[in-house]
């Protein structure tokens, strides 16, 4: 990690700390200190999983929107591990990494369809205090995506800003595992939104691993 946590990591203990601790070194190669944050608190751990779990198992919204929304999310709010997880994660699963990598710089950026570019200016506009959605932004995408799908976008950004904030609040910054399979680093924010630092959420990545056991 870039900094320490605010809340120092405890060892992960008992069966549910082992099959969480044999996953993560199967699919990252290594235990995240940010799992050792939310060790302190294992109900929580294990809420945060399921919840995370089951909004990563809906499948109605495609997996490159999903995945550009939530990193969009992981930008405005500005957790950097929730957005080099996502990164990594979409170079794992063979979705566009080249598009994936412009998220964060995604409104100068001429690689996005309007469509994509609706998407993420949605799970942005979700991140303002109040919401800043527009009667026009949704009615576009329910006429792209369909109800179903607009609802699944809604969700998982819902759940992204749950673990941004979270991370943020805690001092868990991005492990490095984009640049530990040698990805490009990710495009810069830019102009009024490059205040918020890139980041991950230790949640999404939980529910990863954790499924991956399963």
């Amino acid at each position: 990690m870039t900094t320490q946590t605010r809340i120092p990591p405890t060892e992960l203990t008992g069966v549910f700390g082992t099959v969480v601790k044999i996953a993560a070194k199967r699919m990252l190669g290594q235990v995240p200190d940010s799992m050792g944050v939310l060790a302190h608190h294992p109900a929580l751990m294990r809420a945060s999983m399921g919840i995370g779990r089951k909004v990563e198992a809906l499948h109605e919204l495609d997996r490159n929107l999903a995945s550009y929304a939530v990193m969009a999310t992981a930008a405005t709010i500005g957790c950097s591990w929730c957005l080099d997880f996502n990164y990594y994660k979409a170079h794992n699963e063979g979705l566009d990494e080249v598009k994936a990598r412009e998220v964060p710089n995604w409104r100068e950026s001429t690689a996005f369809t309007p469509l994509e570019r609706d998407v993420m200016e949605y799970a942005e506009a979700m991140c303002q205090t109040p919401p800043a959605v527009t009667d026009e932004l949704s009615a576009a995408l329910l006429a792209e995506l369909g109800p179903t799908a607009l609802i699944e976008l809604t969700a998982k950004v819902a759940f992204m800003n749950m673990s941004s904030r979270m991370n943020v609040a805690l001092g868990i910054h991005s492990e490095g595992y984009a640049d530990a399979c040698e990805l490009p680093p990710l495009a810069q924010r830019s102009g009024a939104s490059a205040a918020a630092p890139a980041t991950f959420a230790q949640t999404d990545a939980a529910a990863s691993v954790v499924g991956s056991a399963s």
